[in-house]
């Protein structure tokens, strides 16, 4: 797969954005100044910093000596992009102070989009973004960014997850890749028999750092999930009890890595480096980070088991663009034109498909990913995996009590407590 995304972008010597932006959203000191005298259309725009590349990728000297802004400059005379390549440990900060001096951002990309919605401070969708761009993206991408039927933000990159295997282990034991339970666990004691456990045949993650996704991966599979299909909350339905015993029998059987409660996915994609576990549930970077850590490993994907008669469901995440009011615009219909040029610009698949894999992400449209297996077929099974992921349900107000509840849950039932105990009475508290 690395040595693939360096193919891609030597052949395409591409470059585009995960963008964050800045400007003005209500009266501040801002772009669009210069619509009205003809010159340029100026949008603020800072970029979130997500990789050692990006700052060179957007502003610096690019792989063909030009970068991104350059790019957009030359094939956009009437826009001008002050562009600002700022640090993820520093963005939330920017972005509020800039708010609060009356100098939000033109165009932001970020993770976070509901607060800026709910104060009054973001431009639907339909307002700048183009219709044959808009119907590019993943509808359940769309979908992460809606509040009582208005888009506000569209995506930028993704990343999700998949089970990977080592392909030579399950060769050897002679089995194939689960695609139940019932199978998973039947493949799993089988590894552990023929390596006489001196390999982990399953990774389990339900750390602080991210059991939210390990509750996410077992409930999804099993028909339950956080919330239920009028997306009320619903975390101690039967199907997530049983999802999550189901967890928990693997790791009491031995069949798993020994200290779910502590061991990271970090650390769970060290271990299979090493080639020291058989199968986990990882995001679709592993095998960078398997080649980094000089791991040599034989590895495929697969879809994520489910219970018997369900279907597995990958953890979708993704980052926004959102685009900012400015009333002090003097042209509103020249400054969202100009934000539409420059999502257009953004997506087109010459310069996303260049910026997503350089960072090692997925991409958001479906035209980047027709791109992506015209060069490399085996992309194709990240395309099923995209389209049917899920999403935590970030929007809803009580998110991060369910994230930290669930986490709770699964730990306090690792040390002998019980799931379904433990899960009503974090319903309790969600329904007071």
């Amino acid at each position: 797969m690395k040595k693939f995304l360096i193919m891609l972008l030597a052949a395409m010597m591409t470059f585009s954005l995960a963008a964050c932006g800045g400007g003005s959203s209500g009266g501040g000191e801002s772009s669009g100044g210069g619509e009205a005298s003809g010159e340029p259309v100026e949008l603020d725009v800072i970029i979130c910093e997500y990789g050692p590349n990006t700052q060179n990728w957007f502003l610096g000297t690019g792989m063909d000596g030009s970068n991104f802004v350059d790019k957009f400059h030359e094939a956009n005379p009437d826009v001008k992009l002050n562009l600002e390549v700022v640090s993820w440990n520093d963005v939330y900060t920017v972005v509020d102070t800039r708010i609060a001096n009356n100098q939000a951002p033109d165009i932001l990309n970020i993770d976070v989009f509901a607060n800026y919605a709910n104060d009054g401070l973001l431009m639907p969708v339909k307002d700048y973004c183009p219709e044959d761009l808009y119907n590019d993206f993943f509808p359940q991408f769309i979908e992460q960014s809606v509040i009582d039927g208005t888009v506000w933000a569209v995506p930028d990159l993704a990343s999700a997850r998949a089970m990977f295997y080592n392909v030579d282990m399950l060769k050897e034991v002679g089995v194939e890749p689960p695609k139940t339970w019932a199978e998973l666990k039947e493949v799993s004691q089988k590894i552990k028999e023929h390596y006489n456990g001196e390999v982990y045949p399953w990774g389990i993650d339900m750390t602080t750092d991210e059991g939210q996704a390990a509750f996410a991966y077992y409930t999804w599979g099993n028909g339950g999930g956080f919330v239920d299909a009028d997306g009320k909350w619903a975390v101690n339905s039967a199907e997530n009890t049983e999802a999550i015993e189901f967890a928990l029998g693997m790791i009491n059987e031995g069949l798993t890595n020994p200290n779910p409660a502590t061991e990271t996915r970090y650390d769970l994609q060290d271990m299979f480096a090493a080639g020291k576990m058989a199968m986990l549930i990882a995001p679709n970077q592993l095998p960078t980070y398997v080649a980094d850590k000089g791991g040599t490993i034989n590895m495929a994907t697969a879809g994520i088991p489910a219970a018997e008669g369900k279907t597995g469901s990958s953890v979708g995440v993704m980052d926004r663009v959102m685009a900012f009011k400015d009333d002090s615009a003097p042209d509103q219909a020249a400054r969202n034109e100009a934000i539409g040029k420059f999502l257009k610009f953004f997506y087109d698949p010459e310069n996303y498909v260049g910026w997503v894999s350089m960072e090692g992400f997925l991409p958001a449209v479906n035209s980047a990913v027709e791109a992506l297996v015209a060069s490399d077929e085996s992309f194709s099974a990240w395309l099923d995996v995209l389209n049917t992921c899920q999403f935590y349900p970030t929007a809803m107000a009580e998110w991060d009590q369910v994230k930290q509840g669930v986490i709770k849950v699964e730990q306090d039932a690792l040390a002998g407590g019980s799931v379904q105990e433990g899960l009503d009475a974090l319903q309790a508290e969600l329904t007071k």
